[in-house]
């Protein structure tokens, strides 16, 4: 598992974050609030979440721990994938989707 990473980021877009540790580039798919933390920073740390499938290996980068935990959790619901959990961690802090859950 990778944890997190820390280095320059290279390239960056609402969806898609290069870093470069130490010289190796990494494609890290974030949430739009990851993308707005880190846009005008030129290097930082993201914590990743390695997904591993028969078709390929994905990863995502979170700025903060609360964000990958809760990304965590609703990959870990039965028909929410990562591509829903992304789309709603990028519309939605981690307590606001808590508190929504909670209501419902």
């Amino acid at each position: 598992m990778i944890a997190y990473l820390s280095g320059n980021f290279s390239y960056k877009s609402p969806a898609v974050v290069y870093v470069d540790v130490n010289g190796v580039g990494y494609e890290v798919n974030v949430t739009l609030n990851t993308y707005i933390q880190i846009q005008n920073q030129e290097k930082g740390t993201l914590y990743t979440y390695l997904q591993v499938k028969e078709d390929g290996h994905t990863l995502y980068g979170f700025s903060e721990l609360a964000e990958k935990a809760m990304f965590v959790k609703l990959i870990g619901i039965n028909g929410v994938g990562a591509a829903t959990a992304r789309m709603m961690l990028s519309s939605l802090k981690p307590d606001d989707i808590t508190r929504a859950i909670l209501q419902s």
